[in-house]
């Protein structure tokens, strides 16, 4: 049997396996040794355990947790809701000012939190209400904080682009860069969206009758502020070389546990158990889907699938845009079924070399890639946001809060056109701050 065949076989087997509900971890994993031992016999079983052990004995995966730890300390806190009022109480004057202060709410949050689920939920549990009590749409009320909270994953730090960086072996660094500028882009174009579809549909844009005085203004800046500065401090030290990321999530985690037992009283023992578990939670989702991911990329690689595969779309007889098209439409179709982290591990050291092999940027093809995850958060049948967003407001359905969604999905494509065009929109901050890649 031909390795393409096989590769088919495996597809197909591994979108039937995840398709029951089996956690993402144990369907790869599944799938992985079934194949193995069906082609190459029980005796590979012996190097299963070896095989799983290195995939996670990465020493940049220390990040991972304390990331988490600090996006989960943030959630937990007011701070959500903190920012959102500062930002309310700033711009309430600006026409479409409440939707501007969602979406930039949700940019800041995404790149405190660096979690996608936590944003939808943070910013929307605010958010959402007040925008329909005001007379928004609730489809754009709703699919305004679905696609806002998408940011997560893509504004630095985030955990996809640490993952994608093991996965990868780039630069952390140079991908939270990367992802820098983008992420504005997208908080751009989801607001000039948001603003033109409530004035289409025929919402006033007014100023609200009892504004804020200078110290209503500037009274919750101080309870917002220091964990702004906890995230320049990281980036800081990233850029600078001053520590590797595990050091700085370290640091970062610590004192945002400190922040939030001084600023929000969260000191309980019983409180601050309940963040180091809900961490611990997410962070074992994401070490065993990176650990089953390895012995999937074993199994692959053993059946001769991912060199058949590389040497078949090199030899396809295309422009090179045209096969970053298609590699596109096939992250898309992947993004809809699988989360951002196995699609990563699973497609991505297989990509890269023949994205690079065609002259594209891999730090660029790195935020491709994401905002292809982007939209598949927001898209059927996985699309964690719709649901954490149907789960905040009930009464409104899930096909309202996807139609409500889709223009930010074209506005994502939009982006990636632009990026296309431009990408030194990706590659300046890098090469600015870093240095060229070597």
């Amino acid at each position: 049997m031909s390795p393409l065949v096989i590769g088919a076989l495996v597809c197909i087997s591994t979108i039937a396996v995840l398709a029951t509900g089996i956690p993402v971890a144990f369907g790869l994993g599944l799938v992985a040794i079934t194949f193995l031992i069906i082609f190459e016999g029980l005796g590979t079983l012996d190097v299963l355990a070896d095989t799983f052990f290195e995939g996670l004995a990465e020493f940049s995966l220390v990040s991972i947790p304390m990331f988490i730890v600090m996006g989960v300390a943030i959630a937990i806190s007011p701070a959500g809701k903190d920012l959102y009022e500062v930002l309310d109480r700033w711009l309430h004057r600006i026409p479409g000012g409440l939707i501007i202060s969602n979406l930039g709410a949700c940019s800041i949050f995404a790149a405190l939190s660096g979690s996608s689920p936590a944003t939808c939920a943070a910013i929307g549990k605010m958010g959402i209400p007040e925008m329909r009590k005001r007379g928004f749409p609730d489809g754009l009320a709703t699919g305004a904080i679905a696609a806002g909270g998408t940011l997560g994953i893509l504004i630095p730090p985030s955990i996809t682009m640490i993952v994608y960086g093991i996965s990868t072996e780039t630069s952390i660094g140079r991908l939270f860069l990367a992802g820098f500028l983008p992420g504005l882009l997208l908080t751009a174009l989801f607001m000039m969206w948001s603003i033109y579809a409530a004035w289409r549909g025929g919402f006033k844009f007014g100023t609200k009758e009892s504004g804020f005085t200078f110290k209503e203004k500037f009274e919750l800046v101080p309870k917002v502020f220091p964990f702004l500065v906890i995230i320049i401090a990281v980036l800081f030290v990233l850029y600078g070389g001053v520590a590797t990321p595990s050091e700085a999530a370290g640091v970062g985690a610590f004192f945002c546990l400190i922040l939030v037992a001084v600023i929000y009283k969260i000191y309980q023992p019983a409180k601050i158990w309940a963040i180091l578990s809900d961490a611990m939670k997410e962070s074992v989702m994401i070490l065993m889907i990176i650990g089953a991911s390895a012995l999937f990329s074993f199994a692959l690689s053993s059946l001769f699938v991912t060199q058949a595969v590389a040497e078949t779309i090199v030899s396809l007889s295309v422009n090179k845009w045209v096969l970053m098209g298609i590699i596109n439409v096939f992250l898309l179709v992947a993004g809809f079924f699988l989360p951002p982290v196995a699609v990563i591990l699973m497609t991505a050291p297989i990509l890269l070399p023949i994205v690079t092999g065609l002259g594209f940027d891999p730090y660029w093809f790195a935020v491709i890639f994401t905002v292809n995850m982007e939209i598949g958060l927001i898209t059927p049948p996985v699309g964690l946001n719709l649901y954490v967003i149907n789960g905040i407001v009930p009464d409104v359905s899930l096909p309202t809060i996807l139609k409500g969604a889709m223009p930010f999905m074209l506005c994502m494509v939009l982006g990636i056109i632009i990026m296309s065009i431009f990408p030194e929109i990706v590659t300046f901050l890098p090469d600015y701050i870093m240095g060229p890649a070597s």
